[in-house]
C-alpha cells in the first residue's frame, strides 16, 4: 500500500472504517451539506448519481458495507482542503471493484466529493 497522508490518523481512521464495515464512523468525515458524486459505467459523466446530504451518504454507505465483499483503501493523500484515496474491494467470486475518490474539505469534513469506480464485468 503507498500512503502519503499529511496526517497519519486520519488515513488510519479511513482504512479502520471500510476494515470494520464502520458506516457511523466513515459518515462521520462528512459535513452535513456534502454531496458525492459517483461515475461509472451506469452513471455516466454528465448524468452521474449524486447523494446530497449525510442521510443519502448514510443510504450509500449501508448498501456498500453490507455487501459480501471486503475493502482496502490503497493511496491515501492528503494536503490543505483535499483529500484523495483508491479503495480496492473484492467479492468471493474473485470480482474485483476499483474506486478512485477525491474530496474537497471544509473545516476537516469533507463537503464535495467526486468518486470514479469501474468493476469486472
Amino acid at each position: 500500500m503507498t500512503t502519503i497522508p499529511t496526517s497519519t490518523s486520519d488515513a488510519t481512521a479511513l482504512r479502520n472504517a471500510y476494515s470494520a464495515r464502520d458506516a457511523e464512523a466513515l459518515l462521520a468525515r462528512y459535513a452535513d451539506d456534502a454531496t458525492v458524486e459517483i461515475v461509472d459505467a451506469q452513471n455516466t459523466p454528465s448524468k452521474p448519481l449524486r447523494l446530497e446530504g449525510k442521510p443519502a451518504i448514510r443510504s450509500h454507505f449501508e448498501d456498500i458495507l453490507a455487501r459480501d465483499m471486503t475493502h482496502e483503501v490503497d493511496i491515501f493523500a492528503e494536503g490543505g482542503d483535499a483529500v484523495a484515496y483508491v479503495l480496492r474491494c473484492a467479492y468471493p467470486d474473485g470480482t474485483r471493484v476499483l474506486c478512485s475518490a477525491a474530496s474537497q474539505l471544509r473545516d476537516g469534513k469533507v463537503v464535495r466529493e467526486v468518486v470514479i469506480q469501474a468493476w469486472d464485468a
